[in-house]
């Protein structure tokens, strides 16, 4: 099972989804591509079709021995495994694919170990969780789930339908996988919103021919997927000039990023150019989401599912501090760019969300709170974030942040 060959990983815990994944694994055999099989069981047994790889195999990853995982505490033992599961991946080198099986305890315990694979390789996880919020089992990474109708609990006519296309599915990712294509420029992350899209096409506009900008939209995952790549060493620099996930953070909304935020830029280093893109609003979905605590509260209706809300100039300034301290940390070329024109779209004069007192409020604490330093720099500017004279400033500190690096 060693040499040049790369195979899909099949992945579910045997003691109870045996069948269901040997019969993944055969679909995908028959089709002609090389794949594995790899039991999860948290208990030590013997199953009627051995799999590729046993539990105690995948146990004895764990760092602290198999016996975390063999504890006979079933969510220790789901824990243990995960963990365990990770660190076996993280020593393959011969991962072409890999697509899992499971229920609520088999979804948690192979999702993580999906996660820690680098994007691009392809995950399928056929789930009894899929119908739901799966945003826990994605992560940051691009992990496909599907929905397994019925329980993973035996093969039936619906069961060997879904399965089936599960196989074929992974097998066709692998198969058909497009070339890797080696990129002589240099990888860009930016965040967007759609009230800050004219900005981040100005930019990227302006800089394609030089670097590679992945534009991240900023929902919360996006923000995670584009500092996951920052970790992993794929992003040269960062035009992070949509930071509204720290809105949702602070104040409940819908498309919050983690404690995190930021953190990824402060360990890489790398030159950043910053900005308020979209701090103006919370993210709610239809109108009854909305906490009561927030009824009065002046709202503007994106569309049916989604509900804007006005930050006050309290929440600026809440914002201005959390950000400014987060950046403290960063030592890397970094530039703050404060858009005294306004945070998005919808906040500009003659438009609903303008407030100059808000912007008066976050421009007076961040100045308070955030330190600068020879490479840490705060830049105001008379614009709008959208106006073509900010995204051209934007693209000169970049520029400036790179001849700092050197």
């Amino acid at each position: 099972m060693k040499g040049d060959t790369a195979y899909i990983y099949a992945v579910a815990t045997a003691d109870t989804k045996g069948s269901e994944l040997f019969y993944l694994r055969d679909c995908i055999a028959a089709v002609g591509v090389a794949v594995l099989t790899v039991d999860l069981s948290t208990q030590r047994l013997n199953t009627p079709l051995a799999a590729d790889f046993t539990p105690e195999d995948i146990a004895a990853f764990h760092p602290q021995g198999e016996q975390q995982v063999f504890c006979g505490d079933r969510g220790q033992a789901i824990d243990a495994m995960a963990v365990a599961f990770q660190n076996f991946l993280s020593q393959r080198e011969d991962i072409a694919g890999i697509i899992g099986l499971g229920g609520s305890g088999g979804t948690a315990l192979i999702t993580p170990a999906m996660q820690s694979l680098a994007v691009g390789i392809p995950k399928l996880m056929v789930s009894t969780m899929a119908s739901g919020d799966i945003s826990s089992y994605i992560g940051a990474s691009d992990i496909a789930m599907l929905y397994s109708v019925t329980d993973v609990a035996g093969l039936n006519r619906i069961s060997r339908l879904v399965l089936a296309n599960a196989a074929h599915q992974i097998a066709g990712a692998v198969k058909f996988a497009a070339p890797q294509q080696v990129e002589a420029k240099p990888a860009l992350g930016l965040t967007m919103f759609g009230v800050t899209t004219p900005c981040i096409q100005a930019v990227s506009s302006a800089l394609e021919a030089e670097y590679d900008c992945l534009v991240f939209h900023a929902t919360g995952s996006g923000g995670r997927a584009m500092e996951k790549l920052v970790d992993s060493g794929m992003l040269s620099g960062l035009l992070d000039l949509t930071t509204t996930e720290v809105c949702d953070l602070l104040f409940d909304g819908v498309l919050a990023c983690k404690e995190d935020r930021f953190d990824a830029l402060a360990r890489a280093g790398i030159p950043a150019v910053i900005s308020c893109g979209a701090l103006d609003m919370v993210n709610f979905g239809h109108p009854d989401s909305v906490p009561a605590r927030y009824a009065e509260r002046q709202f503007y209706h994106h569309n049916a599912q989604v509900t804007l809300m006005r930050t006050t100039p309290q929440e600026n300034a809440e914002l201005a501090r959390w950000i400014a301290h987060k950046l403290n940390k960063c030592e890397g070329p970094l530039t703050f760019l404060l858009p005294e024109g306004g945070f998005s779209a919808l906040d500009a004069p003659g438009q609903p969300f303008w407030s100059p007192q808000a912007l008066e409020a976050f421009s007076t604490a961040f100045n308070a709170a955030f330190q600068q330093t020879s490479r840490r720099r705060l830049l105001r500017l008379p614009y709008n974030i959208n106006d073509p004279a900010f995204a051209a400033a934007a693209v000169q500190a970049l520029r400036d942040g790179f001849s700092r690096e050197n």
